[in-house]
């Protein structure tokens, strides 16, 4: 495919449509143990707090991908790093079907948790430098690969295993990886146009300079707050397997209200996308971040099998827009020939957020018998994201950064 002369050309539609595919292959390792929680915690007999870790673990992998890998992409491009990443991950799964301990499984986690993130940021780095009027909905779109990951292959691997282990579904994703990623990374050779960014270069200065922040002050409160908004995110999308097997509904139910989650994430992160194409980022993110809030407070009283599909599906509509508005105000306020390592690290930070929360819950599942308190400190961390992200607001607003019609 040749390079195109402008963005949001209909070359840059075909890379995001390329770009989707590979996500929704390549984010499964970080929901992979997320299903399987249950099965791996009888098999080798562990607590919930130290299955939660090999979550943990996973996620940590994930978030220092995204910040190591988004660099290379800036240096290398993302073809060489995707098929490395799929090598990777080739060797991680089939390697973990082998696992004779939880403790070498989440060892293993991390790797793949490492290779995974290839898909994430750095994926969400390159498509993004390819829009500008409509980089918003295009990087929804692209964020999405994730949650269809999670909602699509642990009900699909399941169908397929047929009752099988967990070590059939990991034997499985190993030779899918292998087969799907690398022909797919091959279509995205092509380097955007140096020229192209220019415009968009010039107009994320000005915003950077109107908020009275330098770039690296703002992007460390992005990072911070990302980290308060995921330590709230993780709580329903890492225990709600292990919450409905404690109610007595079993863990194929809980993954059904997993993957109900996700599609409303999918939802979410496509009206999130329309609207900070109209009203910008920051605006976006305050919005999703206030309405996860809400969603938390109503698990609170759900304990029924109806009310925790119906507050699953309100959490999936309210949260998923808000990790995709970090990758859309990075690239409104910093420059393009930085977007893998700015993106990344946010994105490193938000992932750090989910892996602590992860095992926070677990934690206070394990001291106080009930995912209540859990609930409960989710709620206070998203407070934090919120108070940030109504500073920048408020300081962007007041000198003309926080925009309100597209550029």
């Amino acid at each position: 495919m040749d390079a195109p002369s402008a963005l949001d050309s209909r070359y840059s539609w075909t890379r995001l449509l390329v770009t989707l595919l590979i996500a929704v292959m390549g984010n499964v390792g970080m929901w992979a143990i997320i299903v399987v929680m249950p099965e791996v915690q009888e098999e080798f007999g562990a607590g919930r707090a130290d299955v939660s870790l090999a979550y943990t673990l996973t996620m940590i992998g994930f978030a220092l991908g995204n910040f190591y890998v988004g660099r290379a992409v800036d240096r290398f491009g993302i073809t060489t790093a995707l098929i490395a990443c799929a090598l990777t991950l080739t060797a991680s799964y089939a390697l973990a079907a082998l696992s004779p301990s939880l403790l070498i499984l989440t060892a293993l986690q991390f790797v793949i948790g490492f290779a995974t993130a290839c898909s994430f940021g750095p994926l969400i780095a390159d498509i993004s430098q390819w829009f500008l009027k409509r980089r918003g909905i295009a990087v929804a779109i692209a964020a999405s690969g994730n949650y269809l990951s999670g909602a699509i292959w642990p009900l699909l691997l399941g169908y397929l295993a047929d009752g099988a282990s967990w070590r059939w579904s990991y034997s499985a994703l190993a030779a899918l990886t292998l087969i799907i990623i690398p022909p797919l990374a091959m279509m995205l050779r092509t380097r955007v146009p140096a020229e192209a960014l220019a415009t968009a270069d010039t107009q994320s200065a000005s915003r950077t300079r109107a908020t009275g922040f330098t770039p690296r002050q703002l992007q460390w409160m992005l990072g911070i707050a990302g980290i308060g908004c995921c330590v709230a995110m993780s709580m329903p999308q890492v225990h709600i397997v292990a919450l409905c097997v404690d109610y007595g509904f079993g863990a194929a139910v809980g993954a059904e209200m997993l993957s109900l989650m996700l599609l409303g994430g999918v939802v979410s992160r496509l009206i999130s996308g329309t609207l900070a194409d109209r009203i910008g980022g920051v605006p976006t993110l305050l919005i999703g971040s206030t309405l996860q809030a809400i969603a938390l407070f109503l698990y609170l009283p759900a304990g029924g099998l109806v009310s925790l599909y119906l507050v699953s599906l309100v959490f999936g509509l309210s949260q998923g827009g808000i990790v995709p508005s970090y990758a859309v105000i990075v690239r409104e306020y910093m420059p393009s020939r930085e977007a893998g390592a700015r993106v990344g690290f946010v994105m490193m930070m938000t992932i750090m957020g989910m892996a602590l929360g992860g095992w926070l819950s677990g934690w206070i599942y394990d001291v106080t018998g009930s995912y209540q308190w859990a609930f409960v400190n989710g709620i206070v961390w998203n407070g934090m994201n919120i108070a940030i992200m109504i500073l920048i607001f408020m300081r962007g607003q007041r000198n003309g950064a926080i925009r309100t019609a597209p550029a």
